[in-house]
């Protein structure tokens, strides 16, 4: 797997699509930092450490709705394995006027846009959700 954040993404977006509740994927420490951010920004219902039939460390996700509809209406990978994409603090981008999340990996860990501009530092931009 060349992309596993993107990966993870794509099997969220899949799962909402077909209206699951849960998602399995496997477990690394970004995908749970990202993870993390999701939940803090109300995203995400949580997830939770687990293994899959093989014996893999793994990673569930609990899906959220609001009334019948996906929580996270779309989610875009925007820092490839191919193209890096970095910012400094000033140029983070703001997702649908504020409405959205850029989520940035930081010296200072991995946070959501306001986050790190409130840190006062720029890093790599991993992906938005709206």
């Amino acid at each position: 797997m060349n992309d596993p954040l993107g990966d993870m993404l794509t099997r969220i977006r899949n799962s909402q699509m077909r209206g699951k509740s849960t998602v399995m994927t496997p477990a690394s420490k970004l995908r749970a930092w990202v993870l993390d951010v999701l939940k803090d920004e109300g995203y995400i219902r949580g997830y939770e450490a687990k293994t899959d039939v093989n014996g893999h460390p793994a990673l569930e996700i609990s899906l959220k709705y609001y009334e019948g509809t996906p929580v996270i209406r779309e989610v875009k990978r925007v820092s490839t394995p191919g193209r890096r994409v970095y910012m400094g603090v000033k140029d983070i981008p703001s997702v649908r006027q504020g409405l959205g999340v850029s989520i940035v990996s930081t010296p200072k860990g991995v946070m959501s846009d306001a986050s790190a501009r409130a840190a006062n530092v720029g890093g790599e931009v991993l992906c938005t959700v709206f």
